[in-house]
């Protein structure tokens, strides 16, 4: 018998170097100064806001309510995560670009993989992020102010905000495919942005935009909401994700680094 018979196969993992840009790059992000001063400032406005409302209900005898106070602290939070947020992703791929061609690109990981790796720990990283921050947050209103919220309410309006936030990634990350320079990618980005939440705030009411959504926290919060919209907004916004992501990663794949 043939002893090269017997020899088996190595087993070749196609998507090993995606999982390593993947790890790398949360490697990278987590311990980024971005990063920490994001999560720094976020946790630190909480606690002072949640103090503030605490001391509100304790000593002047105002009664809080929980909607009001998550609704507040969801809305800002998002609003103020924007600028990091938008830092983080700009700048993931176009930071790298003088090193990409000979430390990442010319050791067999495609540009296909390398994007995604990207945008997922990027996506990870913020996703996970304020999705513990406003879990933190929703927990505690049931402690310290008065109950009147519902946990699907609760848990449908930090899914709906996590969206959102998941789109404004993708489209750094994107922007930061397609741009030769970081402070170019981000600049576009803000106009872009910017210009297209303005543009959506103008829209009827029956539409549901980011906007609508953000002024209506405390309905949902409290379980009054149109979960027919609100669907339709999340499922616009995963499909215009992948949409934009799909554009980023083909125009990635066909240009010079």
């Amino acid at each position: 018998m043939d002893t090269t018979a017997l020899i088996a196969k190595p087993k070749i993992n196609r998507w090993l170097p995606y999982w390593a840009v993947l790890q790398s790059d949360l490697r990278q992000t987590i311990h980024g100064w971005v990063y920490r001063v994001w999560v720094l400032a976020t946790l630190l406005a909480a606690i002072g806001f949640l103090l503030y409302r605490v001391g509100v209900d304790r000593e002047a005898g105002i009664m809080q309510s929980a909607s009001t106070f998550i609704s507040d602290l969801l809305r800002w939070s998002v609003v103020g995560s924007i600028a990091p947020i938008i830092v983080l992703a700009g700048g993931c791929i176009s930071s790298e670009r003088g090193i990409m061609a000979d430390s990442v690109l010319s050791r067999g990981i495609s540009r296909y993989q390398y994007f995604l790796g990207k945008w997922h720990a990027r996506l990870v990283t913020v996703v996970g992020t304020y999705l513990v921050f406003g879990l933190i947050a929703i927990t505690g209103s049931f402690f310290f102010l008065h109950e009147d919220i519902k946990i699907l309410g609760s848990l449908i309006a930090l899914v709906t905000v996590i969206v959102l936030l998941a789109g404004v990634t993708t489209c750094g990350v994107t922007a930061s495919a397609m741009c030769n320079s970081t402070v170019m990618g981000v600049a576009i980005l803000w106009m872009v942005l910017y210009g297209v939440g303005f543009g959506l705030s103008l829209l009827p009411v029956r539409y549901p935009t980011p906007d609508y959504v953000l002024t209506n926290l405390p309905n949902i919060l409290r379980g009054l909401y149109n979960f027919a919209q609100l669907g339709r907004l999340i499922l616009w916004t995963v499909a215009g994700s992948i949409l934009v992501a799909l554009v980023g990663m083909c125009y990635f794949s066909r240009r010079d680094v």
